[in-house]
């Protein structure tokens, strides 16, 4: 069986995209439209059918909540905020992130080094 380099990209993405809705939405609130435009401009693409599901996951947890606010073009919008259980689950999720990208790089370089 062959893999496919986007297959396992796509799982990358996958597994950092909680943290970085979590991030966007601790910078300050946000409206699942702006969540997906931040995503986009960091090479995230992410689609509506994949970030509702996440959102309604992370709000269930007590990571988000959200309030309706009035729009000018068109009905009431839900903007998430992040609750304080959500920046303490953030925290540990950076600590991870940190944890594994020094992981990554150490074994990069080590790779580096043993081919020298």
């Amino acid at each position: 069986m062959e893999l496919k380099i986007e297959n396992t990209k796509a799982q990358m993405r996958k597994g950092v995209l909680e943290l970085c809705v979590l991030s966007i939405i601790a910078k300050e609130e946000a409206y699942p439209t702006d969540i997906i435009n931040k995503l986009k401009e960091s090479k995230l693409i992410v689609v509506e059918g994949t970030l509702y599901p996440l959102l309604n996951r992370l709000k269930d947890a007590d990571l988000l909540q959200y309030t309706w606010k009035e729009s000018k073009s068109g009905p009431p919008r839900k903007y998430y905020q992040i609750t304080t259980h959500g920046n303490e689950f953030l925290t540990g999720l950076r600590e991870t992130w940190e944890e594994l990208n020094h992981a990554v790089n150490q074994s990069q370089n080590n790779t580096k080094s043993n081919k020298k």
